[in-house]
């Protein structure tokens, strides 16, 4: 995602991150949805072909997503979201029609502070929550009023997070299914990419968590690359931060 990335200063750290346990959720319950902007033709985490863009997708956050960087267990899986109530807003929203959209995970949401991917398998997000869903949003695949809202109440169109429903659903219902150019992943990528059809936790269709198996990788950017500055952790800080999210 267009968020800055982890940036480990020793190797120990990088071991450590390794060993995380991830979340086990069940096939429907409740998460937060916060919404990101993706350029156009950028290629997530996941490695998904970018003509998976032209239909609903959205990052998972880390522990239930399965990696810390790169692809994860959470690639390629459909979910059926449903919105029920906004809660930072006062009074709370509640809308009168129900809105629902089944999406593609494609890219993740990363770890971090007490923000609403910041979920881990003994501590939920600031709404209670274990999942968070970042819904691609603005995005040609979903209509510009998906999100309800009562402007004249609030002042405002844009709740930022909800509270929703989810369903584990077959990614044949999503609507970018039967277009094979918006399946699979980047061929040029190899390797480096995971992006499954219909994953169904069977081995041969998920993907395995990338940080388990290589840990975090070092920071290759060059000087000229357009990316955000990235902090570099003391050691002590990380392992404290870590350990109290145990």
């Amino acid at each position: 995602m267009l968020r800055s990335p982890w940036f480990w200063c020793t190797p120990i750290v990088a071991a450590l991150s390794t060993a995380a346990q991830w979340i086990q959720y069940p096939s429907n319950g409740f998460a937060t949805m916060t919404h990101y902007t993706m350029p156009a033709n950028f290629i997530a985490a996941c490695g998904c072909t970018t003509e998976s863009e032209n239909y609903p997708t959205a990052a998972m956050s880390q522990y239930a997503f399965g990696s810390s960087t790169s692809y994860g267990p959470g690639c390629g899986r459909c979910f059926n979201l449903t919105l029920l109530n906004t809660f930072l807003s006062d009074p709370p929203f509640y809308p009168t029609e129900t809105k629902s959209l089944i999406i593609k995970v494609t890219d993740l949401c990363p770890f971090g502070g007490a923000g609403w991917c910041s979920a881990t398998p003994s501590k939920p997000n600031p709404a209670g929550a274990y999942i968070n869903f970042d819904l691609v949003y603005p995005s040609s695949a979903i209509p510009d009023n998906f999100f309800p809202s009562n402007a004249s109440l609030y002042g405002y169109t844009d709740f930022g997070v909800w509270n929703t429903s989810y369903q584990t659903v077959s990614c044949t219902e999503w609507a970018g299914y039967k277009n094979a150019a918006a399946l699979g992943s980047v061929t040029s990528l190899g390797s480096g990419a995971c992006c499954p059809s219909n994953p169904t936790d069977n081995s041969n269709d998920t993907c395995p968590s990338f940080s388990e198996q290589n840990g975090i990788p070092p920071d290759t950017h060059t000087n000229s690359a357009n990316r955000r500055s990235i902090t570099c952790l003391p050691l002590l800080s990380f392992i404290a931060g870590f350990l109290m999210a145990l």
